[in-house]
This record gives structure tokens, sequence and C-alpha cells, in this order.
């Protein structure tokens, strides 16, 4: 939806990817001078590997400064307006500008022979690397994390949907309530002409109601449901399927209750009903 909008995902600016995305980038950058070496560094100081990176490191976290001014400003902005993607792209462009600055001024007070432009135009280039690539992992691992959690989140509000729906209700086409089952009795539903025959156990006998209404209607009122849609003519509550069986003329599911027949599974429901079944029973 928020790209439909051209609008950034508000965890781009969540304070906690905020500080990973400084750290990250202060810690890239360090091990980009310290082995790269760009901006003519090794002729900054005429010291040790071991001072050269002392030295280099408070330089880099000066220059990270820049980044943490930003996205300070960007979280408090972000908290009461939404960033499109334009902007958010000119936001970073406009950093690695002041970065480059930065680092141009610093190089020219150590080489002041050096012509200024050729220095900022290096250090843009060397700057655009420091930040593009560790903003380009990280976004990708944040959008990574985001869709996981939100498919946690649908997962959990799907259990706990089918989890608080202790009882099913069934009407009949005309919206008039006929019956009444408690979840762990429901056991399968049949559609029958105009009728659908409820299937469920009553003190432990099988028993039989006949709804007029349609397969249909049923499957989308129970959608979020464990009852589903398995045949062109059977819904099942998996919560009573016991075994998935293949057979040379089909798939069939086992409720393990006498009287009660294997169902039957239609090609055109057999991969999402098995997927759902293993992925709820483990």
């Amino acid at each position: 939806m928020e790209v439909l909008s051209n609008k950034i995902p508000k965890y781009v600016y969540e304070k906690s990817n905020i500080i990973r995305l400084i750290l990250l980038t202060a810690l890239f950058a360090l091990v980009f001078i310290n082995i790269y070496k760009p901006f003519n560094s090794p002729n900054w100081y005429n010291v040790s590997e071991l001072k050269f990176f002392i030295f280099s490191s408070l330089i880099i976290l000066t220059g990270v400064l820049v980044v943490v001014l930003s996205r300070i400003c960007m979280y408090y902005y972000g908290r009461k307006h939404s960033i499109s993607y334009s902007a958010y792209g000119v936001w970073i462009l406009t950093e690695i500008f002041f970065m480059s600055l930065f680092y141009t001024i610093y190089t020219l007070v150590l080489n002041p022979g050096r012509d200024w432009m050729g220095v900022f135009k290096e250090s843009a280039i060397n700057t655009s690397l420091v930040l593009l690539l560790p903003y380009s992992v990280l976004h990708l691992y944040f959008s990574y994390k985001e869709k996981e959690r939100m498919l946690l989140v649908l997962e959990k509000n799907k259990e706990d949907s089918a989890a608080k729906q202790a009882v099913f209700s069934f009407y009949d086409e005309k919206g008039d309530f006929k019956l009444s089952v408690k979840r762990n009795n429901l056991l399968y539903l049949e559609s029958a002409d105009n009728y659908v025959c409820i299937w469920y156990l009553n003190k432990g006998i099988l028993s039989k109601f006949m709804l007029r209404n349609s397969l249909k209607a049923i499957e989308e009122l129970m959608s979020d449901t464990h009852v589903l849609r398995c045949h062109r003519s059977f819904m099942v509550n998996f919560e009573q399927v016991k075994v998935i069986r293949r057979e040379k003329d089909g798939i069939y599911l086992e409720l393990g209750i006498d009287k009660v027949p294997d169902i039957p599974i239609s090609k055109t429901y057999s991969e999402k009903v098995t997927h759902w079944f293993m992925s709820y029973s483990s």
C-alpha cells in the first residue's frame, strides 16, 4: 500500500532501524577507509598503521555525524509527515553532498595544494560508496524483517480468530439462525442440491442437520476458521482430520471417527489443503 501511495515504509525511520543504519554505516566507513584508503588518506598522517586506524576512526566518526543529524531530523519529521520516495532520494543525496563537503574541506586543510573540484569529485564518489552500499543492504534487511513480521501477525490473527470461534453458528439462505455446534464437535459439511448436510457429534453419536443454504456461502463465512473447502461438495473441520491418504483414484482425508467416510480432496484444492494441513499440524 505504501509503495502504491509513493510513500516510503515507516520502518525506514523507526528509531531502532535508524540506530542500526548509523552503526553499520560508521562500521562500513571505517573498514572502507582503512582497506580501500580513499581521499588520498595515506598522506594525511605519516604514522604507523595502528595510529592511522585511530586517527581515521575519529575522522570517520566526525563525518558520520552528518548521517546522525540527518536521521534524527528524519525521525522527528517522519512522526508528523509522510516521506515520499523522491523526497527520500533527495534526502540521501543531501547526506552525500554534506559528507563529501566535509571530507573535501578536511583533505584540503591537510593538502592545500590540491584542486578542490577534483577533491570534491573524488569525495563524492567515495562517499556515495560509503553510504549507498550499507544503505542498500540494510533496506533489503529491513524489508525482509518487516514482511516476516507481517506474516507472523497475519498467522497469529488467523490462529486467534480460529481459537476464539468456540462455537460455529449456521444460518439458512434467508439469514435465519438454525444451528450451533461446538468447534470440537463439528466434523464436515456436505453439499446436497439446495441444502448443506452438517455432520457433527452429539453426545458421541454421529448426527446430521439439513441446512437450506449453499456450501459457497458457508465457506465465505468460515474463511478465518479451520473449516476448509477440500472438494466441490465438501468442507472439513481440519481439527478433526487425522490422516491425508493418497490412493490411485485420488487423495482422501481420514477423520478417524466411526461411520464417518473418507472425504475426497479434488485437484483444485489438493495443494492448498495439504499445505495447510502440514503447516497447521506442525
